[in-house]
């Protein structure tokens, strides 16, 4: 069986990808791992605008320490000293990595706004990475500012970027906006490649021990998948763009889910973490057992097959299946069940 595909021009062994995880790729035995369990291609943990900020200052700080009245005021930055790797760092990772291995390289870069960190997306081309993954993490709170001043930030981002680099540009994306069809049509345009569906917010909690607010990570559950399952059913053949599902991958039978509705790749973290890189074969022989059993002999064969393009009905995927799932839902505790 034929497990190979294609995403932003890549050629890739099988739709599974790593996705963009800290703790599984800033190790560069771990890529290796990852290639040698079955890993088509790794996307590397982000590098943050809020990085390039700080070296830049401290930087600033260095170069003008004493010749103002006020130095203490170079210190309003925040301390991040969670980042673990700078500038430099983060390109020498990139060139190890493809020293290392040889699956596909995706680099990510973590943004809100149109920065000075743009021209770091050069350099990482520079470092030999096989594409760029955008990863727009912005949280509007500004009253004033309206949803057509939040999307326009989106594509003025991607635009810039588009121009910096020549390699693959990936755009990860959050799912709140108005409207996701003209939203990811806009990022077409504006030079994606690729639309990875879909970035988390992540929520913060409080601790009641001691009255702080505090960053509180869950791994994605199987839940999860629905929501780019949906939006990827419904973009696919629609747009000139690749794919990628990301949230609540954990099994073959989801990646092959994915790929069904049109999705070019499936990028795994979250079942990686709870059982370990290795993991990565027991998803690809569950896949390699389920296209066995229902007689597919590649990806190709599937992909889209149950995109609302090719689906009998095609309100499926929207307001009208949202009906039937309401109506036809009866609790446990329900005579009639």
């Amino acid at each position: 069986m034929d497990l190979s595909t294609t995403y932003m021009g890549l050629k890739l062994k099988s739709p599974l990808v790593v996705g963009a995880c800290a703790p599984l790729t800033e190790d560069i035995d771990n890529i290796k791992r990852m290639e040698d369990a079955g890993a088509a291609a790794v996307v590397l943990h982000s590098f943050f605008e809020e990085q390039l900020q700080k070296e830049r200052l401290e930087l600033h700080h260095h170069l003008t320490h004493g010749t103002e009245s006020f130095p203490e005021a170079l210190t309003y930055f925040p301390e991040y000293s969670i980042f673990h790797i700078g500038e430099e760092e983060y390109l020498n990772h990139i060139r190890k990595a493809k020293e290392t291995t040889d699956i596909p390289i995706i680099a990510s870069l973590n943004g809100y706004d149109l920065g000075g960190w743009l021209e770091y997306a050069k350099a990482i081309e520079q470092a030999g990475a096989d594409a760029l993954e955008l990863n727009i993490y912005f949280v509007p709170t500004d009253m004033n500012q309206t949803g057509a001043q939040v999307e326009q930030t989106y594509i003025d981002i991607v635009k810039a970027v588009r121009e910096e680099i020549k390699i693959p540009l990936a755009v990860k994306v959050s799912p709140f906006f108005s409207n996701m069809a003209n939203m990811a049509k806009r990022l077409t345009d504006a030079g994606a490649n690729a639309l990875v569906l879909f970035n988390r917010f992540y929520q913060p909690d409080i601790d009641l021990d001691n009255l702080e607010v505090v960053p509180h990570l869950l791994l994605s559950t199987p839940q999860a998948m629905r929501l780019p399952l949906r939006w990827i059913a419904i973009l696919y053949g629609r747009l000139q763009v690749d794919f990628a599902a990301t949230g609540g991958i954990h099994h073959g039978h989801d990646v092959i889910k994915m790929v069904m509705v049109g999705a070019n790749v499936a990028m795994i973290v979250s079942t990686l973490l709870r059982h370990g890189i290795e993991y990565l074969k027991h998803i690809e022989l569950q896949m390699l057992q389920w296209m066995e059993e229902n007689e597919y002999e590649s990806i190709a064969q599937m992909r889209g097959s149950m995109s609302q393009l090719n689906c009998p009905d095609e309100s499926a995927f929207e307001r009208a299946q949202y009906l039937k799932a309401i109506q036809t839902y009866h609790p446990v505790w329900d005579k009639r069940v």
